[in-house]
């Protein structure tokens, strides 16, 4: 099993920035591929940004289309915590974000989520 807690949520005026975090415990593996989702009042859950293992210490990353050069999502090995920074941050960004570990083919872990409210 993998623990996964998220924090670093919080209320920011638009154009700010916040930095989530995601802290891994258990039986962690630094091969598996990392997710941040988010999920707005009213809308399903959609993809944010993952980075995938590659080989030895190289990773992949990829957004969604509408956070592309305003997020950036990180990991770092060492302390087994994968970090989503976000900057230029609008309304429609306000969700709450999860953070999820893919071991296999699907994300099989889940944290419980961090709230991110944006004010206009």
């Amino acid at each position: 099993q993998v623990q996964l807690v998220e924090s670093g949520g919080g209320l920011v005026q638009a154009g700010g920035s916040l930095r989530l975090s995601c802290a891994a415990s258990g039986r962690t593996d630094s091969r598996y591929d990392m997710g941040w989702f988010r999920q707005a009042p009213g809308k399903e859950r959609e993809f944010v940004a993952t980075t995938m293992w590659l080989s030895g210490y190289v990773y992949y990353t990829n957004y969604t289309a509408s956070v592309k050069g305003r997020f950036t999502i990180s990991r770092d090995i060492a302390k087994n915590t994968v970090y989503l920074q976000m900057s230029n941050l609008k309304p429609e960004d306000t969700a709450v974000y999860y953070c999820a570990a893919k071991g296999g083919e699907e994300y099989d872990y889940w944290g419980q989520g961090t709230q991110v409210t944006v004010s206009s």
